[in-house]
């Protein structure tokens, strides 16, 4: 694995690193919580190791920036602080494994071991969670559409629909695909809700100018496509 050890103590840095190495680890290490930041979101790890107590930018900080940056990299954290409220708060901020100090380092490796398992697993079957055609896009985490670089506020309803959409572009979707998968009807209740958010979808992402990417396919539904054809 490659790790990144967030430490201030140069004792402890020194023999938690030495002991990673010698479970036959690469380390890097950060004596502070800015320089931890930096390398955790400029450098590629399999884990972090992160004091919860730290100069410059404390612990809790540094992983919370982490995860609001979208950085998903297992963290273990260090800490003296081992009540139940610090835990919590630990885990809260985004943390994967809490460990009080002083500690095994046995179990720092087993831990750091397994939560890189689980990690490599994750990421396998971490789905797609950007979608786009043309120059659309979907961020499914940031529930963000953008057209060309232009934010484009949706509905609820309106980002489901061109969610589904997306999904199964340049297919061809019935009245009957939209009405299940998006308002959850089994049966076609006779009304014009389609079309309705069908209009809304395209006066909000065909604009004038703008090549259309939502076509109607007379007779059988609609596609979401850049072919005009």
């Amino acid at each position: 694995m490659k790790i990144l050890l967030v430490e201030d103590d140069p004792q402890q840095a020194a023999y938690i690193c030495k002991g990673l190495q010698e479970a036959g680890h690469i380390v890097d290490v950060a004596a502070d919580g800015r320089d931890g930041l930096f390398l955790a979101t400029t450098e590629s790890y399999d884990v972090l190791v992160l004091d919860r107590m730290l100069p410059r930018v404390d612990g809790l900080t540094v992983l919370r920036t982490l995860r609001a940056s979208n950085v998903a990299t297992p963290v273990v954290i260090l800490s003296a602080l081992g009540e139940v409220d610090d835990r919590v708060a630990g885990l809260r901020a985004g943390g994967d494994d809490y460990l009080v100090k002083p500690f095994s380092l046995i179990e720092l490796v087993a831990r750091l071991e397994a939560l890189a398992r689980r990690g490599a697993a994750s990421r396998e079957g971490t789905p797609n969670t950007r979608l786009a055609v043309a120059d659309l896009e979907m961020d499914l985490l940031r529930r963000s559409v953008t057209r060309g670089g232009r934010k484009i506020d949706l509905k609820p309803k309106e980002f489901q629909l061109l969610e589904f959409l997306l999904r199964h572009s340049e297919q061809v979707v019935t009245r009957a695909m939209l009405l299940e998968a998006v308002w959850n009807y089994h049966f076609d209740p006779q009304t014009n809700v389609i079309d309705v958010h069908i209009s809304n979808l395209r006066a909000k992402i065909d604009l004038p100018g703008l090549s259309p990417l939502i076509h109607t396919v007379r007779g059988a539904g609609y596609r979401l496509s850049a072919d005009v054809a």
